[in-house]
């Protein structure tokens, strides 16, 4: 009865806890399906209803750091200076496309045929994805030369002699392949599909063709606008406004964009570095000129770096380098260069002879028991060149006259450990192990060696100058003062170049990698993405960000940036590539009208007209339209093509100038008419955005910068 009374007693407190418990419980699972519902928290972009995924970019981009450097690996001077920042949206752009297309391509019912996949898979000898399971069979020591034998050996292990525990992991890796490889196929198909829509009817083919055998004789004198003084024709913000409104398509974003005035410290090593580097030149010189040779701690913290060399007097590098080691004592040293980006000391080591490569017959045999019986009857006399029929080829293989360097121009190759060479240079020329165990044995003997060569040894020691941390700190010092003084984009802007900083002006969005060294180029301000994700997340109109910093110890750079205007559909008139576009034009078409009005009093003939506006007449014989490219502006290109042959001098203004032209006759070429030719003028000129018609007038939404770290 107590404890009765006693839960009885706590019944109310219970009730409170189970009832807080729930609550948390059902707020928990709202919230999460209220993120499912109403969010979208790993999805990274959306193209109408397809989203991609965070989990799909992350494997996007770690595929293309793989791809990047294996292109580093086997083309190291062209990849070298490949701006990994622009990696991330290059995945996000593949993924888009990848995911746009396969979604179309299911709503169009397209499935990849079992012929299909197997070409791609197996007999496209082209598949990287197989390429690279094929190699990873032979790493393995699975011999495998082709896909069908790597298809045999994964999916028909016992067969090989292999268990179905051997080859899992591999037949993860070829359906994994296939999966992705069904999805290309069907993309790819869909897209020859859709390209194949593209296509001209009789009335277009015909109209290409007689576009072109249509030809005019024409002489037309052209002068151009050139540079238009604004003060001789002022544009008005009402002429502004209406010549915006007339051409406002041309200048419709693809997704919100913001306008940026954008500002680059670089910090270069100032005189005071300068002389610690040429003291630090000396210390140097000092601690290799002792009895050791040896730079100590404190040399190395400041980034002085010391390599010992050993090369061939072919490898020695030219000039000061090869001369000094060539005739300098042992323990002699001395400072080969000093410049402005650092200094390099080399201190002489001593010079010897040796054998830089020698060749080797090698066999290799599944077993030690084995391999010490095929040892001793080579050792006996037997003929390497008759292993591979005496033995099974699953169980010894051979390679004869086999080529191992032990010098290359980079020095030592450390191919061969000096114990194993002390072992084959003392056999006589008898065959010895150099490899022996559960795996089987290795066996060689040396067939020929190189005659020794002059090896020269010397330590290297280099230092690389950049700004100390007293100048970055300094500089950082004089940009948090600007900053401070000047809190708005109207004052950053206006107040930059008094301060001594240059300010650069672009357009981002989204999509943009990172702040653009100029606008057009792929060429990027190191370090600069943090930037562009400051302005796209956290930045608002009119907003100075605080400094930002690419930490390159040699090169380092301080950013700034300030958001002058933001816009989602049409670039506005106050965008200023867009105002002095807008003002061109305006000037253009009323110097038009001003340079009509000034020579068609000078329209008798062409020759008159040319003399008045100081331009040479030209003759075009044979002119069509839409192939010629003496006529640049359309409009005026279709009047002249459009001309009776009255020889009347006509006068008009068009957007690049002023033409005065004379049509003298028209005639029609006799050239034969070809379906196939006039089929590809069409799709050429056409030139269909794949894309574009995939996903019509859906826009992109980008949420790649909310999901990259803050700074």
């Amino acid at each position: 009865m107590a404890t009765l009374e006693k839960i009885r007693s706590k019944s109310v407190f219970l009730i409170v806890v189970i009832g807080l418990a729930l609550l948390a419980f059902i707020v928990g699972d709202a919230l999460t399906n209220s993120r499912n519902i109403f969010g979208e928290h790993t999805t990274i972009a959306k193209v109408g209803k397809t989203k991609i995924d965070i989990t799909d970019y992350q494997r996007k981009r770690e595929e293309l750091n793989r791809q990047l450097e294996e292109a580093r690996r086997q083309n190291p001077a062209q990849f070298a200076n490949f701006d990994t920042q622009v990696l991330s949206q290059m995945a996000l752009d593949q993924l888009i496309q990848e995911e746009v297309v396969l979604a179309a391509a299911d709503k169009a019912g397209i499935r990849t045929t079992g012929n299909l996949l197997r070409y791609y898979m197996i007999e496209n000898p082209q598949n990287q994805q197989v390429i690279d399971i094929v190699r990873q069979l032979n790493n393995a020591g699975l011999s495998v030369q082709t896909p069908q034998q790597a298809y045999e050996v994964i999916f028909n292990p016992k067969r090989n002699g292999l268990t179905d525990a051997q080859v899992e992991p591999y037949q993860r890796l070829w359906l994994a392949a296939e999966k992705e490889m069904k999805e290309t196929v069907k993309g790819t198909v869909y897209q020859r599909i859709l390209a194949g829509t593209v296509k001209a009817n009789d009335l277009d083919k015909k109209a290409l063709y007689n576009d072109y055998i249509t030809t005019s004789n024409v002489e037309v004198a052209y002068l151009p606008y050139g540079n238009l003084d604004a003060k001789e024709y002022p544009v008005s913000d009402d002429e502004l406004k209406k010549q915006y409104n007339e051409k406002k398509g041309l200048f419709k974003v693809a997704e919100p964009t913001k306008d940026i005035s954008f500002l680059s410290v670089s910090i270069g090593a100032s005189a005071a570095d300068r002389a610690a580097a040429r003291q630090l030149a000396q210390n140097t010189v000092k601690e290799l000129s002792d009895s050791l040779g040896q730079l100590s701690k404190a040399t190395k913290k400041e980034g002085v770096s010391l390599t010992h060399h050993a090369l061939r007097s072919t490898d020695l590098p030219a000039g000061a380098v090869k001369e000094f080691v060539t005739t300098a004592a042992p323990g002699e040293v001395k400072i080969i260069s000093e410049t402005v980006q650092g200094f390099t000391v080399v201190r002489n080591s001593k010079t010897t002879t040796a054998v830089d490569s020698i060749q080797l017959n090698l066999v290799t045999v599944a077993s030690e028991g084995l391999g010490n019986k095929i040892m001793a009857q080579l050792n006996e006399g037997l003929s390497a060149d008759s292993i591979m029929s005496r033995f099974s080829a699953d169980s010894v293989a051979t390679q004869l006259n086999q080529w191992i360097p032990l010098y290359t121009a980079q020095g030592a190759t450390n191919a061969i450990p000096q114990e194993t060479l002390d072992s084959l240079r003392n056999a006589g020329g008898k065959y010895v192990p150099i490899q022996s165990g559960a795996q089987g044995m290795l066996i060689a003997k040396i067939v020929e060696q190189k005659s020794p060569k002059t090896i020269y040894e010397f330590d290297e020691a280099e230092y690389m100058l950049g700004p100390s941390v007293k100048t970055v700190n300094d500089e950082r010092a004089k940009l948090e003062k600007f900053l401070l003084d000047n809190k708005t984009a109207a004052d950053f802007v206006k107040n930059a170049e008094k301060a001594g900083y240059a300010i650069q002006n672009f357009s981002v969005t989204q999509s943009t990698p990172a702040v653009p060294r100029m606008m057009g180029m792929n060429s990027y301000y190191p370090d600069s993405r943090q930037v562009i994700r400051w302005v796209m997340i956290d930045g608002k109109d009119g907003e100075v960000s605080h400094i930002y910093e690419s930490k390159n110890a040699l090169t380092p750079a301080l950013y700034a940036v300030a958001i002058d205007r933001s816009y989602d559909e049409y670039v506005p008139v106050s965008n200023p590539d867009v105002n002095s576009i807008v003002a061109q034009q305006v000037r253009a078409s009323k110097a038009g009208d001003k340079m009509v009005e000034k020579y068609g009093k000078n329209t008798k003939s062409i020759a008159e007209a040319a003399k008045a506006m100081g331009v040479e007449p030209r003759n075009l014989a044979s002119f069509r339209f839409g192939h010629n490219v003496s006529v640049a502006d359309p409009s005026v290109m279709g009047r002249i093509a459009g001309s009776k042959a009255d020889k009347k001098v006509a006068i008009v203004k068009g957007e690049d100038g002023v033409y005065v032209y004379q049509v003298s006759g028209n005639a029609t070429e006799n050239f034969p008419f070809s379906d196939q030719s006039y089929e590809q003028q069409y799709y050429q000129l056409v030139n269909p955005n794949l894309m574009q018609m995939i996903t019509g007038d859906k826009k992109v939404k980008n949420n790649i910068y909310k999901f990259e770290a803050g700074d």
